[in-house]
This record gives structure tokens, sequence and C-alpha cells, in this order.
């Protein structure tokens, strides 16, 4: 496993992380989960990536369990808030900040967090008072860091430019060969400003691994019939995109890799990615996934991908 900086931060995460949307503390069972907890650590990933509002809570409190085997020095662990946990409680308020961090670290059993992110952005509070409740997390050391999901160059920018706040050092934007928005304006300003992306859904929801396959039956096996964790799954079921990606296996062939592997190797690509996050929901996905890393996709392979997929680029 290769790790890489985080922003300007001073840790240094596994170009793979293992995330649990949809999976650990919902759609998978827990036994299940928790061999995918042991053998990302096997293979060498240290970040690990949840939400306050992943199955309402039960993803912290799942990955709290776990985790307690495991010692705290030896993983990154972030996690995040916005989406509404009650009637009442959402948003990035002061008030929100300072009750959801202190939730989550419960339910994580741990006294900080590495990562503590803005899941989205807050149109109804000031941004000012988010990012001061932000730093008084940070300075009270609940977190070490700050970062974001899904914000827009204008909402980063306004922050950076709030004098003596807590400073971003990650983003947390949708990337993949299919959804390539954040290289437009996300990522040049990022990288300016020593901020790193952490990139979710980089298989594209499995999509990319060519196990969906046009006019064949969903895999029983597969998130996309599995109620619990088939949110998202629209282009599973699209025959022309389908088709374009079982193209993509001759050139995973060629480099001796799997699809997924090249998928993620595309997106590792990028100097400005530390990490991409993966949604495993069985041992065996995590090795593979993991097999990425340290993968190097020369100009022609990439060349070979943009042939095959540009007419269904999302950007």
């Amino acid at each position: 496993m290769k790790y890489r900086q985080l922003g300007s931060s001073d840790l240094r995460v596994s170009e793979i992380a293992l995330g649990s949307w949809l999976t650990y503390g919902g759609g998978v069972d827990s036994d299940t989960a928790r061999a995918c907890v042991r053998q990302a650590f096997d293979c060498g990933i240290n970040f690990i990536d949840t939400a306050n509002v992943y199955a309402h809570g039960a993803a912290e409190e799942f990955l709290g369990a776990t985790l307690s085997d495991y010692p705290r020095k030896d993983y990154i662990l972030a996690t995040k808030l916005y989406f509404p946990m009650s009637q009442t409680d959402s948003g990035l308020s002061a008030q929100q900040i300072h009750k959801q961090i202190d939730a989550s670290l419960t339910r994580l059993r741990t006294d900080y967090v590495d990562l503590y992110q803005c899941h989205r952005y807050d149109h109804d509070t000031p941004l000012a008072e988010t990012m001061q409740a932000l730093t008084e997390v940070v300075d009270a050391g609940k977190a070490r860091y700050v970062g974001f999901s899904e914000w827009g160059p204008e909402q980063i920018g306004a922050a950076l430019d709030i004098p003596d706040v807590v400073r971003f050092v990650s983003s947390q934007p949708q990337y993949s060969m299919l959804w390539r928005d954040p290289e437009r304006e996300v990522m040049p300003l990022c990288a300016a400003s020593g901020i790193s992306q952490i990139v979710w859904s980089p298989l594209a929801q499995g999509v990319l691994t060519g196990k969906y396959r046009p006019g064949a039956p969903l895999p029983a096996d597969s998130r996309a019939v599995n109620p619990a964790m088939n949110d998202f799954m629209d282009r599973a079921k699209d025959d022309k995109l389908l088709s374009a990606v079982q193209q993509l296996q001759a050139i995973a062939d060629d480099l001796d890799i799997s699809m997924a592997q090249l998928a993620l190797a595309w997106v590792l690509r990028q100097a400005n990615v530390s990490s991409a996050i993966i949604g495993a929901s069985r041992p065996d996905q995590v090795t593979d996934n993991a097999g990425a890393s340290g993968r190097h996709l020369d100009a022609h392979a990439i060349a070979r991908i943009d042939n095959v997929l540009a007419p269904y680029v999302r950007s």
C-alpha cells in the first residue's frame, strides 16, 4: 500500500480508504463487515471514513466497536456532519457542530477524530459561525483537522478568506471515470490551497467493475439488488453505458489488472487525490481494490479509456 499526504496536514493516508456508506451498520452483516475491516488493515489501509448519518449512527457504532481491537495510532479516522439526525438536528450551526462531534465521538469510542468534515454546505448558517465552531472543535482536541464534502469553488474560496480560523485540509467529492466535474474548478483551487481530495464513488457504485452486464439480470449478490444499499444505482441499468464499460476489460487485461483496479488507478493518477474511498461488502473486494495502490496508467491507457467512455462522461 502506498501513502499520500493529506493536504497541508501531517496525516499520511493510504491511497485506498475504507468507507462505510450504505454498508457497515446497515446493508452488510456484522461478521462480514468485521472481516472487511480486518482485511483492510491486512492490506495496509489506514484510513477509515464514515459519517454520523450513515445508518443513522449505526455505522459509527459498528466502527467504534470494531476499531476498539486496534491501537488508535494505527488508523486515521474521519467522520462528517450536516444531514438530519432528527427533526431538529441538522446543519452546520455552532450548536450542531458541538453536539454532533460529541455524539460521534461517543459512538466511535474515541477521544478524537483525525478529520471532521462538513458533509455538505449549509446555506442557512453563516459561514463564519461554522468555521469558528470548527476551530473550537480542533482547539479542544476533538478533531485534528477539518474538511468538507461537495462544496463548490465559491464556497471553498469564501472559507479560505475568513481570517483566524482553522484551515481545511481535505475535500470529498464524487469523482470517477464517469464523473469528472471536480477537475474543472475544485481540484485546481484545492491544489493551490493545501487541500487534497478524498474521492467517493470512484467505481461509480460498482458500474466500473464490469459486474453489471448489458441485457443480463443484476447479480444476485450485488449492491444493486439490495434495498439497503441500492441508492443511486440508475446507471447499473443503462445498457449502452454497460456495453461501453465492458470494452474497458481489454485495457485492464493489457495492464494485467482488474477492472476495479483500473478505475481506482485512473482516479489516483491525479496528484491532488490523496485517497479513493471504497465501499466493500466482502473481504475479497477489499483485497482487489487495495491492489490498485501504486498502479501507473500511461498516457496511452488513459487515452483508450477516454475514447471508450467519452459519450457517457458527466462533468
